[in-house]
C-alpha cells in the first residue's frame, strides 16, 4: 500500500518566497498548500489536516506569533516551524516558548530547511513518545518539584486522576496548569484515549462554538464540509478547556448542557451526538468572584469545580527552581545541539532570588534564551534576558555577617526560621525541633 504523502502548509505574505518554497518542497516529493496571511492559515488548519506548517513571523494584520497561538488552540500537535527575515533571537525564543517546533532565518538555507522539516515530521509521527519527555515530568510522570506545595498537589493528582470527576485548575499565568491537566489524563484509565486542548481565550465565541461542537456543511460562510468538534475528537479521552473564565454567558450555557446531558449538536445540525469525555478546565481568574459579580454561571461553576486544584506560583515553590532549571537546561541544550556543562553559581543564585512574575514559563524562556546565546560551557548571567540582568544589578546579594556568639547564632536562627514560616510559631518550633513553649521562652529571653 502506498504511504500517505506529507502535507505542508506554507504561510508567508511574500509571494516570491512562497513560490520558492512551494517549488522546492514539491520537488522533494511533498504536498503543499499556500496561505498569504495569518487568518487564511488559521482557517486552512480548521479545514484540513497538515503534517507540518512553515509560518512567517512578520505578517500583517495578524503576525506569525498570533497565528501560532490560534493554530495551537485548534491543533497543538502540528509542528510549526517559524521563519523570519530578521536575525531576531527574541522573536525566535518567543515563538518556541509558544510551542513552535523550530525556527529558520531568511534567506532560508535549503539543507537546514529539509533537515528541520524531517525532524518535525518525526515529531508529528510519534506524539506519544514526546508527550511527556519534553515537559517538566520526572521519570515516573511526576511533575518536577519537591516543595511542600508540589508534593501536596501531586498527592491530589494521584488521588483524583483515576476518577471521572471534573477538575478545575486555578493558578497564575505561566505556572503550568496544562501540565496538571496532562498528568490527570495520563494517570487515568483514559490515558489511551485522546487528550485534546482548547484555549478558550484564543477564539471568538462563534469560532469557539464551532471548535468545540463542530459544524455541518453550510452552517456558515466558509463551512464547505462537515467538521467534528473537540468534544467528539476527545471521545473516551480528556478535553482540557484552558482559560474557561474567558467564555461568554451564552457559551457557558452550552457547555453546561453538555456537562448535564452528555449530548450535543453540531452548529447548524439536528443530530444529537452522545459524548463520553472527561472535562478538565483551568483559569487564572478567581471564578468565585466572577460568579458573585455575575460574570460566570454559578451552576456551571459547581459542575466544573467538583475537585479544585491550585497550582502554586513559582515563588511559593521553595527549592524547586534548581530542579526546573536543570531540566530546562538539559532539554534545550539537547534540542539546540549545544554542549552545556551546567549553570554558574552566580546565575543559580539569581534564579533563586528573582521573583519570576511570569512563573515557570518565564524561567523556561530565560533558560532557552540563555542556551541559545551562551558563549561558554556554563549558563551565566550575561546570557539571561535584560529584565533579569537589570533586576540582578539592582538587587545584589547581601553578605551575611557571621554571629559573634553562640547566643547570637541561636537568635539569628530563630528569627530566620520565623521569617521562613511567615511568623508561624508552631511551624517554626517544628523546624527547630523544639517545643512551642521552649520557642516562646527563647523569644522572651531574646526580647523578640
Amino acid at each position: 500500500m502506498e504511504q500517505k504523502k506529507v502535507k505542508i502548509l506554507i504561510v508567508d505574505d511574500e509571494q516570491v518566497h512562497r513560490y520558492m518554497l512551494y517549488s522546492m518542497l514539491t520537488e522533494w516529493g511533498w504536498l503543499c498548500q499556500e496561505a498569504d496571511d495569518g487568518e487564511t492559515a488559521v482557517e486552512a488548519v480548521r479545514q484540513g489536516p497538515f503534517d507540518v506548517i512553515l509560518l512567517d513571523v512578520c505578517m500583517e494584520p495578524m503576525d506569525g506569533l498570533e497565528a501560532l497561538r490560534k493554530i495551537h488552540a485548534i491543533n497543538p500537535s502540528i509542528p510549526v516551524v517559524m521563519m523570519t527575515a530578521y536575525s531576531s533571537i527574541d522573536s525566535a525564543v518567543e515563538a518556541i516558548k509558544l510551542g513552535a517546533h523550530d525556527y529558520l532565518t531568511k534567506p532560508i538555507d535549503f539543507e537546514r530547511l529539509r533537515q528541520t522539516l524531517e525532524v518535525a515530521m518525526g515529531h508529528r509521527q510519534q506524539p506519544d513518545k514526546t508527550e511527556l519527555s519534553e515537559k517538566p515530568f520526572g521519570e515516573d510522570g511526576r511533575i518536577i518539584g519537591s516543595s511542600i506545595p508540589m508534593q501536596t498537589l501531586w498527592e491530589m493528582i494521584v488521588q483524583v486522576a483515576p476518577t471521572e470527576a471534573t477538575v478545575l485548575i486555578s493558578g497564575d499565568s505561566g505556572t503550568g496548569k496544562e501540565l496538571v491537566a496532562s498528568a490527570l489524563h495520563y494517570k487515568s484509565h483514559r490515558r489511551k484515549g485522546p487528550f485534546i486542548k482548547v484555549n478558550c481565550a484564543a477564539l471568538s465565541e462563534t469560532l469557539l462554538e464551532s471548535e468545540l461542537f463542530g459544524h455541518e456543511k453550510g452552517a456558515f460562510t466558509g463551512a464547505d464540509r462537515r467538521r467534528e468538534g473537540c468534544f467528539v475528537q476527545a471521545q473516551e479521552g480528556t478535553l482540557f478547556l484552558d482559560e474557561i473564565g474567558e467564555t461568554t454567558p451564552a457559551m457557558q450555557a452550552k457547555l453546561l448542557r453538555v456537562l448535564q446531558e452528555h449530548e450535543l449538536q453540531r452548529v447548524g445540525g439536528q443530530e444529537v451526538i452522545t459524548v463520553d469525555v472527561r472535562i478538565v478546565t483551568a483559569t487564572n481568574r478567581n471564578l468565585e468572584a466572577e460568579v458573585r459579580a455575575g460574570n460566570f454561571r454559578e451552576d456551571l461553576y459547581y459542575r466544573l469545580n467538583v475537585v479544585a486544584l491550585d497550582m502554586p506560583s513559582l515563588c511559593d515553590r521553595d527549592g524547586d527552581i534548581p530542579l526546573l532549571a536543570d531540566f530546562f537546561l538539559r532539554n534545550f541544550a539537547k534540542r539546540n545541539k549545544r554542549n552545556v556543562e551546567g549553570i554558574t553559581p552566580e546565575c543559580m543564585d539569581i534564579f533563586n532570588r528573582y521573583p519570576w512574575p511570569g512563573n515557570v514559563r518565564e524561567l523556561e524562556n530565560a533558560i532557552e534564551r540563555g542556551v541559545i546565546l551562551m558563549r561558554g560551557d556554563y549558563l551565566d548571567l550575561d546570557s539571561l534576558p535584560m529584565a533579569v540582568q537589570n533586576w540582578a544589578g539592582m538587587n545584589p546579594k547581601k553578605e551575611e555577617e557571621p554571629p559573634s556568639t553562640l547566643r547570637e547564632a541561636e537568635r539569628v536562627l530563630i528569627l530566620k526560621t520565623l521569617e521562613e514560616t511567615n511568623g508561624n510559631r508552631s511551624e517554626a518550633a517544628r523546624r527547630l525541633q523544639i517545643t512551642r513553649k521552649t520557642l516562646l521562652n527563647k523569644l522572651k529571653k531574646y526580647g523578640v
